[in-house]
């Protein structure tokens, strides 16, 4: 196995008075794709939030590189729907708003950046149009290159293909394993269908009663 580049140990994750997770320990590998799967309200967006650093722990610790390199995060696309125009290019230079000054222009290196990362969705025909005039699956993927756009080694993304029709939900799906492929990023996303990750991928973390344990599509267990 990999190295780890997240490392949870007992962690316990609660609201108020509620434990949603208890007793976690898990190590994810560095240059995995790996969608968190479980029932509904079993923690796997609380968790991911955790490792992001937006939810608070109860318990334990999380062991990150973000303060070096911050992650990627994708929401799902409904979270940013503008209601004033703004173009697929603009959505993703929103990503470099780490490394701009009190909104100076782009540089023409960040400018050139923002273009790459749509070429790597294959979506660099489109950044002129509205963001709001996509489909679905190509605002994921617009999201996915904003996050993309500052070279994070680590993506965390909600639910990247809920409400998307199967073949965009394929399409997407085949974009985020080219980009941990060949370009060697960590994915880490919550996905509903199991059976459907399985297919994209050589482990899943399952959670649920509380739990949280990471395993090989073949049945044998990676880590708990």
């Amino acid at each position: 196995m990999k190295d780890p580049i997240i490392t949870c140990s007992d962690l316990c994750i609660a609201y108020g008075r509620q434990e949603v997770l208890h007793g976690i320990n898990l190590e994810i590998p560095r240059g995995v794709f790996l969608p968190f799967t479980g029932p509904n309200g079993s923690g796997k967006t609380t968790l991911l939030r955790a490792i992001l650093g937006l939810v608070p722990v109860r318990q334990g610790k999380i062991e990150t590189p973000f303060r070096q390199r911050p992650a990627g995060y994708v929401p799902q696309h409904k979270v940013i729907d503008p209601l004033y125009p703004v173009s697929v290019l603009q959505i993703v230079e929103m990503g470099l708003y780490r490394e701009r000054r009190w909104f100076r222009p782009l540089t023409p290196a960040q400018k050139r950046a923002a273009m790459k990362a749509l070429d790597q969705l294959g979506m660099e025909e489109h950044s002129r149009k509205n963001f709001r005039e996509l489909s679905g699956g190509m605002k994921q993927k617009v999201l996915i290159a904003r996050a993309l756009v500052c070279q994070p080694e680590v993506i965390i993304m909600d639910e990247p293909t809920s409400e998307l029709d199967e073949q965009a939900e394929r399409d997407v799906l085949n974009r985020l394993q080219q980009l941990n492929k060949e370009h060697g990023k960590t994915i880490l996303m919550v996905h509903h269908d199991l059976e459907l990750a399985k297919q994209f991928s050589e482990t899943v973390c399952k959670v649920g009663r509380g739990k949280a344990e990471i395993v090989k599509i073949n049945g044998g267990q990676n880590h708990a």
